[in-house]
């Protein structure tokens, strides 16, 4: 439900060999191009970012069985979730940094190797315990694989290319989430929960093995750990930390209710205020928080943010009526989502074509326009919705993502300055992964206080004091009188009760769907800020 950092202003010394890293990284994209090992770590790179998002979503559709293996209290595993996605927040922003100081090869490697190690601590876990601290160590050592592969996508790779890789990475980051509750539902029902974590074995020593051998884009900067901003990290910790947690322990425990959740709160404002203000004044801050000074990137970003409301809303939403109000079981509900996962993969070159035919910003317009479309019209859902009254929407959301996907990241990262783009795209992916957080706590909040309006209302409808309703209630209990041996009136009662508790929750549905839709209409509002992209221009001596 994640971004990267990194910073330029650093000592003369480290400035210099900063500009010379990227001034031979842009020379090679502009004169030789990148050579076939580098295509081939690329791809390896965009499975492992696969991967990472993968197992988000495909350890969410599960947790009711982990929670039994671990004979963990539905409040507890929770944590297993939150843990993960409070490590990977931080290091998503810390990436930008580490990719210059160790460089891209080695940050991206021992991610993979950390990621996979931990997944079999997770396939291993005894207890609770065990798995949340194996959980909260894959989120962060796994973190650095997704924005590293957007930095090498726009800092790397030839700009007569760029648009079709940037296609592939985009496909593959929207189509894990999506895939996820497909696979976890499969792998449970087939094999166990423990293989949604034993199934990452073999990829990722192959990802790690291969990513060593072959990517070979840019020199470390090691004089850059020396000058670590050790307090900027504590406080970033700090304030990303006890936001995510925020976002995700909220909408459960009646917000600021609840005790945890107000020192929480202001252990963040408090850790944001002095992660911004040390930021702005370090000399070698671990994020660079100057890339928001650009516009397109700014408004990029905000985009980012908007696009994981819509990605991971949809991803939970779905579900949660599909098992709730229909009663499907993990399997059913992965067959209907992977309607939107081949609809993505199938739109992904018309994406493409598009991009080439069209102007980033009209292609924007389009795609956020079909997007809010497609979850406007699952706001029309009723108790028996099905496979088919879920397609067209489907296929309209999931082609509309592709057509966002591609123009928000060339108008993020497109234009910027190679060596700027590796801070960039950490800050970037971190938008999205909150905008998720942020959007989940929002519509589980909704969730939680529409329920009961609407089902306060339904119920002072059918008040079996109304002469009306007593009629139905005896009509029925009649009928059930047939069926059963106990009290066919209580059983009447329990049975209309259960349908008042079924479409209030049809109706908050139907809200949260609303609320999702609107987010990307105010989208549209933004673009007249948008300005027309410009390729960004490399200095006539960047290989001097």
């Amino acid at each position: 439900m994640t971004a990267g950092a990194g910073s330029v202003v650093a000592a003369s010394g480290l400035e210099a060999a900063a500009t010379a890293s990227s001034a031979s990284l842009r020379t090679r994209s502009r004169d030789a191009g990148m050579r076939w090992r580098d295509w081939v770590g690329l791809a390896a790179m965009t499975f492992g970012m696969f991967i990472a998002f993968l197992d988000v979503q495909i350890v969410a559709s599960s947790l009711a069985e982990i929670q039994a293996g671990l004979a963990a209290s539905a409040d507890e595993i929770n944590w297993v979730q939150t843990a993960y996605l409070v490590a990977e927040v931080v290091m998503i922003p810390l990436s930008g940094y580490l990719a210059r100081a160790i460089g891209t090869r080695a940050l991206f490697t021992l991610s993979a190797l950390g990621f996979t190690a931990t997944s079999l601590g997770c396939a291993f876990a005894w207890d609770l315990d065990a798995m949340i601290t194996f959980r909260a160590a894959q989120g962060f050592l796994g973190g650095a694989m997704i924005p590293t592969v957007f930095a090498v996508t726009f800092s790397a790779v030839p700009p007569e290319r760029r648009t079709a890789v940037s296609v592939v990475v985009g496909l593959v980051a929207t189509l894990a989430p999506t895939l996820g509750p497909t696979l976890g539902g499969y792998i449970t029902e087939t094999l166990s929960w423990r293989w949604l974590f034993l199934v990452n074995l073999g990829p990722g020593i192959a990802i790690a093995a291969v990513a060593w051998a072959a990517i070979d884009i840019d020199r470390p900067n090691l004089p850059l750990l020396r000058r670590f901003d050790c307090a900027g990290f504590l406080f970033m910790t700090l304030f990303l930390g006890s936001l995510e947690y925020v976002a995700e322990e909220g909408p459960r425990n009646d917000w600021f209710d609840d005790a945890t959740i107000v020192a929480f709160t202001a252990i963040c404002a408090a850790a944001a205020a002095m992660f911004f203000l040390r930021t702005l004044t370090c000399r070698q801050p671990i994020v660079e928080l100057r890339a928001f000074a650009d516009r397109n990137f700014a408004l990029g970003s905000l985009f980012s943010f908007i696009i994981g409301i819509g990605l991971y809303g949809g991803v939970y939403m779905v579900p949660l009526y599909l098992a709730g109000v229909r009663g499907f079981n993990s399997l059913q509900i992965g067959e209907l989502m992977a309607v939107t996962g081949i609809v993505q993969f199938l739109s992904a070159p018309i994406a493409g074509a598009l991009s080439r035919c069209i102007e980033v910003r009209l292609m924007l317009t389009l795609g956020l326009s079909l997007f809010g479309t497609g979850v406007w019209m699952m706001s029309f859902l009723d108790a028996s919705w099905g496979f088919w009254e879920f397609f067209l929407p489907q296929v309209v959301r999931a082609s509309a993502l592709m057509i966002c996907i591609v123009p928000i990241n060339s108008l993020a990262l497109g234009t910027l300055p190679p060596d700027k783009v590796k801070n960039a795209s950490g800050l970037y992916n971190l938008m999205r992964n909150l905008g998720g957080a942020v959007g989940l706590a929002a519509l589980n909040t909704v969730l939680s206080q529409r329920i009961q309006l609407h089902w306060n209302r339904l119920a002072a409808e059918i008040n079996p004091a109304r002469p009306g309703v007593q009629d139905a209630l005896d009509r029925l209990s009649t009928r059930l009188g047939d069926v059963i041996n106990g009290d066919p009136h209580s059983a009447a009662i329990q049975l209309v009760s259960r349908l008042v508790s079924r479409e209030a929750m049809v109706m908050t549905l139907n809200d949260c769907l609303l609320l999702v839709a609107a987010a990307f209409g105010s989208a549209l509002l933004l673009m007249p800020l948008v300005r027309k992209p410009r390729e960004a221009v490399t200095p006539p001596n960047a290989g001097e």
